[in-house]
């Protein structure tokens, strides 16, 4: 159920902008009630990582799955020298059993995936016909992380809107610009990588409805947590959230036509088309190329794991 929660903010003549709703939780997630509300997807990388996604079996075989004290902790392999003729880096992709439409969703991040190559993401995707929102994604340990929509063609951003983070494009159309989509540079360097971990995590929250995408951060350490993202109830009210770290509304993007029912994805991937962009990787410090150090280097991905405390689904 929701409640429609009525605050007006105009920044400029041709953009309102809806802030604020009441919702009820769904879904009380964490460490095996976790693991259990998803699937693995033992499936070909779809950004052609050096990477094989596992199924859940392997994954528990090889303790790339765990969970311990109700927190919930996906890793890659960090023991195999891989050969160069060989596959990828074992992995995983997991997918939500459930598919969300209007909805708010809190995961309580303790720890994501770092180090050269990697290319973790938690996004609400049902691709390609009902559009992909990225919640958490970036490449090689470079901060901040990046929030993005990409859809089908005629979809836009106004390239000023309320929220703290700044747009890096305003075309959401997967085939222009190499699929960069329409994304947000979150203000903080501590939303991503080694400095998200080492200051403890945090949580990010996306508020998804007809008519606008909120994605929040809130660091471990800010005083500016909301009672119900800190300690997650029955409801919560996203009206007392403040300005979200990036926000993408509707005014010239259809969503009934661009966004159709998303499942939760959560993956780690290796190189691919972003992290292993022989400019991307050059620029990100890393030595030698993205594919031989992934497979040469597999003490060097031990820190390479999401653990979660919980996710909080809200409808």
């Amino acid at each position: 159920m929701r409640i429609n929660f009525h605050c007006f903010v105009i920044l400029a003549p041709a953009v309102t902008m809806t802030f604020g709703a009441t919702y009820q939780r769904s879904s009380q997630l964490a460490g095996q009630s976790f693991l259990d509300a998803f699937t693995f997807q033992a499936i070909a990388d779809p950004t052609n990582g050096r990477v094989t996604y596992v199924d859940q079996s392997t994954a528990e075989a090889d303790g790339l799955v765990s969970v311990a004290n109700n927190k919930l902790t996906l890793r890659a392999d960090y023991t195999t020298t891989l050969s160069s003729s060989g596959p990828g880096r074992n992995s995983f992709r997991i997918q939500s059993n459930s598919q969300y439409e209007t909805h708010v969703a809190i995961f309580d991040i303790e720890h994501m995936p770092q180090g050269c190559g990697t290319w973790p993401a938690i996004l609400g995707a049902n691709w390609p016909n009902e559009g992909e929102v990225d919640i958490v994604e970036g490449v090689n340990d470079q901060t901040p992380d990046t929030c993005t929509l990409h859809t089908s063609a005629g979809c836009t951003m106004p390239s000023s809107r309320p929220m703290t983070g700044t747009a890096d494009g305003t075309d959401c159309d997967a085939y222009d610009n190499d699929n960069s989509g329409c994304g947000v540079s979150l203000d903080d360097s501590k939303s991503y990588g080694p400095q998200f971990n080492s200051n403890g995590g945090g949580w990010y929250a996306i508020e998804r409805s007809s008519s606008y995408i909120s994605i929040f951060f809130w660091e471990r350490t800010s005083d500016s947590v909301p009672s119900d993202v800190k300690s997650p109830g029955s409801s919560v009210d996203t009206s007392n959230w403040g300005t979200p770290a990036a926000y993408f509304p509707d005014t010239d993007c259809d969503f009934s036509t661009h966004f159709g029912p998303h499942n939760i994805i959560i993956n780690l991937t290796f190189c691919g088309d972003w992290a292993g962009s022989s400019s991307v990787y050059a620029a990100s410090g890393c030595p030698s190329t993205c594919v031989d150090y992934v497979n040469n280097n597999p003490s060097a991905f031990k820190n390479a794991y999401f653990e979660f405390n919980s996710l909080n689904i809200y409808q």
